[in-house]
């Protein structure tokens, strides 16, 4: 019996989460406040979002790094549908934001009651490692934009690449150039001094520098003003037909929160050895989303590139976002003013550093080398998420994930066992016209269920080892060890192969025949078609049975 520690009981280093804290806060607190311009809502809502419902998910969540809080994809959703119901920024729109919210919050608790965590387990690790590159790249592609003073004008990819070639004479180039010292100066110190708050001391210096000579005035593009305070908590208040109206939307929504959460901090776990739960990060989601909601803020969702930061900071548990959390909670009292000298060509530029770091070239390689068509996987689904999107891709890597398993199932090993020349144990080899294990005795393992797309296979291998086998077959005995599952199409097909055989007078024995295995068997009526005493719970026990069988037609035709 295991027992799971949760996040507060394990050993951490507590300087160390405060600085990565701290320097979460740096990079990301200008980030949400782009989020809340996506979703269309007042810019200090973004703010909003990584204070109470970061809290929540500390408290409800079990993956240690992944930070919940505002985000593109989420944003993107909700903000095209709601426009339509309502004009961006007024009251009425805000209301159902909150309201969108807190109907994720109602759909995670079913998904939760319901166990969805286990549709992590359909994401492999080879395309985990191509998703994170892709989001890197999609997202370093974007800050580009920042860190050449220029404003995105599509969220996709490709678009945002060849619009940045033709928009390349209008660059402004003191944003180029402070983006280039930021990004030397925070590679060198990831290099040289990995784990020190570096990020937070180029955001602090840019901030500074910003302020005293202005560089605004040198069309340097900053956040602007903003407000500040607490938010107030009341619940939103929409007609039947809104609610209605805001099923669909919400529910799109949580499917992109599932699967992107579930989808980062299972990349994070893998590539930092951790485990998760699943089931619990739900219900961290759905908390994280209720309080959201009540809050007066909008959708959050687990996010690849703040989690990377988290990681890239140093963070080792949610210890690190609570820090976030307390940081948040002073910029909101106290310190809103400051915020608006920041130049967004500084943040770009930190966001990039981050993004490029997410592209695990060394996984990435080692998968090549290893199972070059995995690697094909990781590949599209990379693209996917560049050409199409981080939603989108999330869907085709679990896609992808399924393919390949049911193409191993759709075309499993199959063998015959043969006696060792040297040490006469039973030996598997491949299924090859002419083989057998005795003189008219073949021996036969399916190594995988039996359902509608492989059952075929079951059917040809037999055919071909009667067909070409140098001494007549007398009796085939299958060994059933790997077969735990047969639905209604394959049964049908055993059932007609043990009707040919039957009539060609060849008798079928199955071995190694589990309980559950068998009570299939039964409801197909594999039991009756194969008559009584055919079925054995032992290999060894089938081949007796066998062997007596063989001897006795031996005797038949002799006599």
């Amino acid at each position: 019996m295991s027992i799971r520690y949760g996040w507060w009981q394990k050993p951490i280093s507590v300087s160390q989460n405060v600085w990565a804290g701290l320097s979460l806060a740096s990079m990301n607190i200008p980030q949400v406040l782009g989020y809340a311009r996506i979703a269309g809502m007042p810019t200090v809502t973004g703010l909003y979002t990584v204070l109470f419902p970061l809290v929540a998910f500390a408290l409800f969540g079990s993956s240690r790094h992944l930070v919940v809080a505002a985000d593109s994809a989420t944003a993107a959703i909700f903000s095209s549908a709601l426009s339509e119901l309502e004009p961006v920024g007024s009251a009425a729109y805000i209301h159902l934001v909150s309201a969108v919210a807190l109907l994720n919050a109602a759909f995670l608790l079913v998904a939760r009651l319901c166990r969805l965590g286990f549709l992590a387990d359909f994401l492999s690790r080879t395309v985990l490692v191509g998703f994170l590159a892709g989001v890197g790249v999609q997202v370093g592609m974007s800050m580009l934009y920042d860190m050449v003073g220029l404003d995105v004008g599509s969220h996709n990819t490709v678009a945002q690449f060849i619009g940045l070639m033709q928009a390349w004479p209008h660059i402004h180039w003191l944003s180029v150039v402070l983006s280039c010292v930021a990004c030397a100066l925070l590679l060198c110190g990831a290099r040289f001094f990995p784990g020190r708050p570096v990020p937070l001391v180029v955001v602090l210096g840019a901030l500074g520098v910003s302020w005293f000579w202005g560089l605004a005035q040198y069309g340097v593009t900053v956040l602007g003003p903003m407000q500040g305070g607490l938010p107030h908590f009341l619940a939103p208040v929409i007609s039947w037909h809104q609610f209605l109206a805001l099923l669909p939307v919400s529910a799109s929504c949580v499917f992109v929160i599932i699967a992107q959460s579930a989808a980062t901090s299972h990349a994070f776990a893998y590539r930092l050895h951790e485990t998760v739960d699943a089931n619990a990060d739900i219900m961290g989601l759905c908390a994280a989303n209720a309080v959201a909601g009540l809050s007066g803020t909008f959708t959050v969702n687990g996010s690849p590139t703040q989690t990377a930061m988290a990681v890239q900071a140093g963070g080792t548990s949610q210890k690190a976002q609570l820090v976030f959390a307390a940081v948040t909670l002073c910029v909101l009292l106290f310190f809103t003013g400051p915020l608006q000298y920041l130049p967004r060509c500084i943040l770009g530029s930190v966001v990039f550093c981050v993004a490029i770091g997410m592209i695990d070239r060394r996984a990435l390689n080692r998968i090549r080398m290893e199972s070059p068509g995995e690697f094909r996987l990781a590949l599209v689904t990379m693209g996917t998420v560049i050409s199409i999107g981080v939603e989108q891709g999330i869907f085709i890597a679990i896609a992808l994930s399924l393919f390949r398993h049911v193409r191993h199932s759709y075309r499993p090993h199959t063998m015959v066992l043969k006696p060792d020349p040297v040490t006469h144990e039973l030996e598997a080899a491949p299924v090859r016209a002419g083989e057998q294990t005795e003189p008219g005795l073949v021996v036969y393992r399916f190594c995988a269920d039996l359902f509608y797309a492989n059952c075929s296979l079951f059917a040809e291998d037999i055919d071909l080892l009667l067909s070409k086998a140098p001494v007549p077959v007398q009796c085939v005995v299958v060994d059933c060890s790997a077969i735990t599952d047969i639905d209604y199409s394959a049964a049908s097909v055993v059932r007609d192969v043990l009707f040919r055989l039957n009539m060609r007078g060849v008798r079928v024995i199955f071995g190694r025949v589990a309980s559950y295995a068998l009570a299939d068997m039964e409801r197909h009526r594999i039991v009756a078609a194969l008559g009584e005493g055919n079925i054995y719970a032992q290999l060894h026990q089938a081949m007796s049975a066998a062997r007596q069988w063989v001897q006795q037609a031996g005797l038949a035709v002799r006599h």
